[in-house]
């Protein structure tokens, strides 16, 4: 190891307690009863341990699972001086695509007031496109579960022909301004039948998509497989699956073309990594749902070097003027987002350390800062 210390060492130096009061980059605790006096370069082991004592914790449990198992893999790489990248493997690509999710219009609250046509505008969502291709990025994402009528059925999730053909109007302006060079994804957030997906899927297929997420609601693996099956355009689901068991079900049952997984809350980043790894037999490429943190974003950068099917990233914070300024690089310098592209941190562990004063600014009431 040269001048590094031997593994015996390392293990000496190990953190007890609260894994993010000591070498984490900034991680809150799990619960009260957390891992305390754990080896966290035993990584594996402490998130089967979480896996057998928190048996059934669902979706919340897994976000849990994942900021321990984040933070001991960020220790480690401090640990043992490498980016984290290197401990998942080494990287396949020195930067990571992002694409940003967009909105056209007014915000669900504020165009409840109004006629839902004359808030979601084939012009707003033209215009959103165009400012976020202008600053650098060449994959964006809107929402097109939008309202079209002011009074609507919600409960029977199913569009009527015009709510069908104001979709279509959206997507259609959005490729009349940006082209057909940019990669464009529409999001449905499970909210529709299975032949209202299909019908509006096939209206959207002449728009040449990068994918349509989630048309129907997440645990109706058959209706997402006939859906899937019926468009010639990729599909893409994985947000609400959060174990690789889950990933593997619906990649064997051809329910979906790429997949969505959520790298907050999966169970980290080696759960994450073999769920990649189950979709690359199958054929099936990554494009990770993220609506985390800085933080949350640069575990997700080294996932994404560190896989061969990674495709893009979701970066969700546009709206968020200091996000840029939340987490500093410790080797090298430039911004952790630039043009639509992250260039992976080099700094050991996750390479960046979280503005301390930027953070005790933007609290919630309440919340204590724990790094």
């Amino acid at each position: 190891m040269g001048n590094r210390q031997s593994r015996d060492e390392h293990r000496a130096l190990r953190p007890r307690g609260d894994l993010s009061r000591r070498g984490g980059a900034g991680y809150g605790r799990a619960d009260g009863r957390r891992p305390r006096g754990r080896e966290p370069l035993d990584t594996d082991r402490i998130v089967e341990l979480l896996r057998q004592r928190y048996t059934g914790c669902g979706r919340i449990g897994q976000a849990a699972f994942t900021a321990i198992e984040t933070a001991c893999y960020d220790i480690k790489g401090k640990l043992l001086d490498v980016p984290v990248y290197e401990l998942l493997g080494g990287k396949y690509r020195d930067e990571i695509k992002i694409y940003c999710d967009t909105h056209g219009g007014e915000s669900l609250g504020e165009a409840g007031a109004h006629d839902p046509k004359e808030v979601y505008t084939p012009e707003s969502y033209a215009r959103a496109a165009r400012e976020v291709v202008d600053e650098g990025f060449d994959a964006l994402k809107f929402d097109l579960d939008v309202p079209t009528h002011a009074e609507y059925d919600e409960a029977n999730r199913r569009m009527d022909n015009e709510a069908i053909e104001h979709k279509v109007s959206l997507v259609e302006a959005v490729r009349d301004e940006i082209g057909y060079d940019i990669d464009l994804g529409m999001d449905l957030h499970w909210n529709f039948t299975t032949e209202t997906a299909i019908r509006l899927g096939k209206k959207l297929e002449p728009y040449d998509l990068a994918w349509l997420e989630d048309p129907v609601p997440p645990e109706k693996l058959d209706a997402q497989r006939r859906v899937t099956e019926a468009l010639d355009l990729p599909v893409l689901t994985g947000e609400n699956l959060v174990t690789p068991a889950q990933f593997n079900t619906y990649a064997s049952e051809g329910a979906l073309d790429i997949a969505a997984p959520d790298v907050n809350k999966c169970g980290g980043l080696g759960e994450m990594k073999k769920i990649a790894t189950i979709c690359d037999l199958y054929g099936i490429p990554i494009a990770s749902h993220n609506i985390s943190s800085p933080l949350g974003t640069v575990a997700g950068a080294h996932l994404s070097a560190a896989v061969p099917n990674f495709l893009c990233m979701e970066w969700h914070s546009r709206d968020v003027p200091w996000w840029n300024d939340f987490a500093k690089r410790t080797h090298g310098d430039g911004p952790i987002l630039e043009d639509g592209y992250i260039d992976v941190p080099e700094g050991p562990g996750l390479g960046v350390e979280i503005d301390r004063d930027l953070a005790e600014r933007y609290l919630t009431d309440g919340s204590d800062l724990i790094i």
